[in-house]
């Protein structure tokens, strides 16, 4: 579970008041709205990145509102991926485990299993240049994955792909998170994407959040002001 209660962020002269929502346990919820909303900076502050200056983030029941980010156990895929140049693809599935001191049986394990599930065992020696924007994607969504953490956020992880490769990455994410159950919260601009995926649409507009059926996503007239 997700839940925001009454947030207050503040990020340079931008700020978002009284943000509230719940995303249930297990659920694959979308977050769509216009550009410069405030649905990156809502991201950030529940992983951890962006300070909080009221409310409370809640998970599984949990108040992480004051923690660290790395003690929130929160898988965050940002826009821009953050891959990082020099390192294989199978440093990128094995860092968060290292960094939390798992045991090298258990990391081999970990990301073998990811491979296979994500698709990528022939790429585990390769480096991050010249993968498509597919396997790029993939990489970074196993990275996001490899600790098995109690929420996943995704922010706008599809956006520059092709049609067809937008399509496999979806049912990709809804296999996995149908699969492990995840939790996740999944910012999107693309109704068809938000289709694929959505069990919850939430829409963020003029600094509120509501929660939308799930029928504005196919009745043109209702959906024009989604995003």
């Amino acid at each position: 579970m997700i839940a925001l209660e009454s947030l207050h962020i503040r990020a340079g002269s931008f700020s978002l008041s009284d943000v509230s929502f719940t995303v249930p346990s297990g659920a694959y919820a979308v977050l769509m709205g216009g550009t410069g909303q405030g649905k990156t900076t809502i991201l950030e502050a529940i992983c951890g990145l962006r300070s909080i200056a009221s409310g409370r983030v809640l998970l599984d029941g949990v108040d992480v509102t004051r923690r660290k980010p790395a003690d929130r156990a929160v898988g965050y895929l940002p826009q821009d991926l953050a891959l990082f140049p020099t390192m294989t693809v199978r440093g990128h599935l094995e860092f968060a485990l290292r960094i939390r001191r798992q045991a090298p049986g258990v990391i081999r394990e970990r990301v073998a299993e990811l491979a296979h599930v994500l698709g990528i065992e022939p790429l585990l020696e390769r480096r991050i240049q010249g993968l498509s924007g597919g396997e790029a994607q993939r990489v970074a969504l196993g990275r996001a994955l490899s600790f098995r953490p109690r929420v996943l956020l995704l922010d706008e992880p599809l956006t520059a792909l092709d049609e067809k490769t937008r399509d496999r990455l979806c049912e990709l994410l809804r296999s996995i998170q149908r699969m492990t159950g995840l939790t996740t919260l999944h910012i999107t601009h693309t109704r068809a994407e938000a289709r694929m995926l959505a069990d919850k649409l939430f829409v963020l507009d003029a600094g509120r959040i509501v929660e939308r059926p799930l029928s504005d996503l196919t009745d043109a007239p209702a959906a024009a002001s989604i995003g």
